[in-house]
């Protein structure tokens, strides 16, 4: 006997990328920060007392959000605090598709996009990006004829690493019929230019989502939030948000790491750094790498290897080494390897250079 909806019973569910419990793995298949938190964010850790504990936290997590007010230029009323960026994206769906009616996405993304549409009970619209990764020219318009009400696009891109700039953010928002959301996990380690935030002055269908996992190293905090207009932000943050999903030791925590930009900003210039050494070790051995604007890089094995894609992701396995393999039909002969630091890196290229 079951209980469970037909859709979640024939759906496939997420799969994270693997977390070992030795420490003595190199972990560079889940994209997180090879530096530690700020300072900061440790000796607040330590003053969080028993009272914090006790009571519930702030209802739109207010310490966090007065950072990210300050840090962005926007207003509270533009701002929503979740439990992680995956919860916002939980919240988009929710909030602005009708059950049934299709979710938008490019082809390949971030294969969580599919597993919500799936338990919202909606299909996928995608759209297969360019060879370069980037969304074709009648992206907007296909997404258009099909009805969407949602888009989700993850910029810059995994799992290429590819960055859309502003004005090609601004054009598909002016475009789409429905609500863009730009997924900016990874937008801390692109160039230091890059902002998109104004965009959402200018478009009242533009949503953006940050999360700390990445940039501030608290992937074990689960913090994000939503950046947009105020009539998409309001229906988020007072009807379909869970209550409290944001617990005081992450607000509190999440606040701190915010105020210290200084040392957030070292971790994401040194992964910069190693990014461009990784990217030239793999090219000059013969992987296809695109430009990456992400703290992972996107290798293509070397057309003649002795060992495919998957051959080497089972090598580098069994000498303690994770990365990610995908298979499907345009990752297959890939490698995502998150940047490590410069002694992780070392490791990684010796290995992988060896089995080559």
């Amino acid at each position: 006997m079951t209980y469970e909806r037909d859709i979640i019973r024939r759906m496939a569910g997420y799969v994270p990328g693997e977390q070992p419990t030795d420490a003595g793995v190199i972990k560079l298949n889940t994209n997180e920060n090879p530096w530690p938190p700020s300072p900061r964010v440790m000796e607040a850790l330590t003053t969080i007392g028993a009272e914090a504990l006790r009571r519930y936290p702030s209802p739109g997590a207010a310490a966090v959000m007065n950072e990210a007010a300050a840090l962005h230029g926007v207003n509270r009323n533009q701002l929503v605090a979740t439990n992680g960026g995956d919860e916002l994206l939980r919240l988009a769906i929710t909030t602005f598709v009708p059950p049934g009616q299709p979710i938008g996405i490019a082809e390949p993304s971030y294969s969580l996009y599919p597993v919500l549409a799936a338990i919202h009970d909606s299909p996928v619209h995608r759209v297969a990006l360019d060879s370069d990764w980037a969304p074709p020219a009648e992206f907007a318009a296909e997404m258009n004829r099909a009805g969407v009400p949602l888009t989700l696009l993850v910029n810059p891109h995994a799992p290429s690493g590819r960055l859309l700039a502003a004005d090609v953010i601004s054009a598909l928002a002016d475009a789409l019929q429905g609500v863009l959301l730009v997924d900016e996990a990874y937008v801390d380690f692109a160039d230091p230019d890059h902002d998109v935030t104004a965009l959402i002055h200018r478009h009242d269908n533009l949503m953006i989502l940050r999360t700390l996992s990445k940039g501030y190293s608290l992937a074990g905090l689960r913090l994000g939030y939503g950046i947009g207009p105020a009539g998409l932000i309001e229906p988020i943050a007072t009807k379909t948000r869970d209550s409290y999903s944001v617990d005081a030791v992450a607000d509190h925590l999440g606040a701190a790491a915010l105020a210290d930009q200084s040392s957030a900003r070292a971790s994401w210039a040194a992964v910069r750094d190693e990014r461009q050494r990784l990217t030239g070790t793999l090219r000059e051995a013969g992987f296809t790498v695109p430009d990456s604007q992400a703290n992972f890089c996107l290798a293509g094995v070397p057309e003649g290897a002795a060992a495919g894609a998957a051959q080497l992701y089972a090598g580098l396995k069994d000498q303690g080494i994770l990365v990610r393999h995908f298979d499907t039909p345009r990752l297959r002969d890939h490698l995502r390897i998150s940047v490590g630091t410069p002694a992780q890196n070392d490791a990684l290229l010796t290995a992988l250079l060896a089995m080559l």
